[in-house]
């Protein structure tokens, strides 16, 4: 893919360090990382010497902000590679946004530079075991404590309530947590705030999640039992702007979801590529048989439509435009079209596309998560409907 019309020629340049990394380092050694479910730290350890956590934050931070489409196509190469991968840097990339948007200039000095090394890998929490995609329906409160002879500075928030599915909550030394500041305000949207929350006592991560795919990194739940937070640890330091400020947020993980379905969709097909222009049947290769040849020009067709959708809404974000319907498009066409990707790599591998010893089913069992992840893509459809309405249309 030629990348010279969207991207700098240093842009350029971190994308292909980051492909010959997956290249290189990652898809020698993946299969057995994923089948064995193990955390991948030393290639963790090598993207953190690459700069990929700080793509998002400037360099009087330590970082090197990169544009959006560059962002998407390292997210893209490192899903080819491994979905897993990607996803280790998704929530830390929204979080380390929110700081950068939101948060106060003590917030942004002591968390940025740490984010870009990677020296703290950061998560957001946002899904409840009885909310799921309803988060005006979460439980989880900070109640402020009121004691009158403690100083302002020093007070705090006590935390109750649980998350579910958080990734690299075990890992990530900062939680962007999405909790309940004013228990009674309505609408309720309008009485939740983000809490920037360490380990320590009263946050107990209860476990680990089994999963179809998706392995290596952890999804746990948590649960806050009296957790008491700082103060300062109020996202902006001004409590109710939690909603607004987490689906300002969900507009770069969407963004990040599409471009993980990207490059699992485009493994799936270099891979498929491959195998039928090499596995020959009745005399010649499959490609060569009608079916096998459809299934190969239906695939790269629509990777190619959802990439430029992708880029579409990465652009749009870039230029710092409103995208929750961009990107909640991007999602939901990317995610669909590698779901159905991974399934006709299966059936041009045939039996071997059921085999552990090749990685087709491994993006059968990786795609999945693109459609229900950062909202279903039930809720995008919404999304993308009340955002039609809203605008008058497309070109509203």
């Amino acid at each position: 893919m030629n990348t010279a019309d969207i991207l700098s020629e240093d842009e350029q340049l971190v994308v292909r360090t980051v492909r010959d990394f997956v290249d290189r380092s990652v898809k020698p050694v993946v299969r057995e990382l994923e089948h064995s479910d193990t955390y991948p730290e030393a290639l963790i350890e090598q993207m953190k010497r690459l700069g990929v956590f700080g793509l998002a934050i400037p360099a009087e931070y330590g970082g090197t902000r990169v544009s959006m489409p560059c962002y998407v196509l390292v997210t893209e190469e490192l899903s080819r590679g491994w979905m897993s991968l990607a996803g280790a840097m998704g929530g830390h990339t929204v979080v380390a946004k929110l700081l950068l948007h939101f948060g106060t200039r003590e917030q942004r000095r002591r968390w940025l530079p740490k984010l870009a090394t990677g020296e703290v890998r950061a998560t957001m929490a946002l899904t409840e075991p009885g909310g799921g995609s309803d988060l005006r329906a979460m439980r989880t409160v900070a109640r402020r404590t009121t004691d009158p002879d403690m100083r302002k500075d020093a007070q705090e928030y006590v935390v109750d309530g649980s998350k579910t599915w958080i990734t690299n909550s075990r890992r990530s030394g900062l939680i962007a947590l999405l909790c309940k500041t004013d228990p009674a305000a309505v609408p309720a949207h309008k009485g939740m705030s983000i809490l920037l929350v360490e380990h320590g006592p009263g946050l107990t991560v209860s476990r680990d999640l089994p999963k179809l795919g998706y392995k290596g990194v952890e999804s746990c739940e948590l649960s806050f039992d009296g957790y008491r937070a700082p103060s300062d640890a109020l996202l902006g330091g001004v409590e109710g702007k939690g909603f607004a400020q987490m689906m300002k947020g969900l507009e770069t993980g969407r963004l990040q979801v599409a471009a993980r379905a990207l490059g699992v969709g485009r493994a799936a097909f270099e891979d498929s590529l491959a195998y039928a222009r090499r596995r020959e049947s009745f005399g010649q290769p499959i490609w060569k048989h009608q079916s096998i040849g459809n299934y190969l020009a239906d695939m790269a067709t629509s990777l190619t439509a959802a990439r430029q959708l992708t880029l579409y809404a990465a652009r749009e974000a870039e230029a710092g435009r409103r995208v929750d319907m961009e990107a909640g498009m991007a999602k939901l066409f990317a995610s669909e079209t590698a779901m159905k990707i991974a399934l006709d790599a299966v059936r041009i591998h045939g039996g071997y596309g059921y085999s552990t010893e090749f990685d087709v089913e491994r993006y059968f069992r990786d795609a999945p998560l693109t459609i229900v992840g950062e909202g279903t893509n039930e809720i995008q459809r919404n999304v993308i409907a009340k955002q039609l309405v809203e605008r008058g249309g497309l070109d509203g």
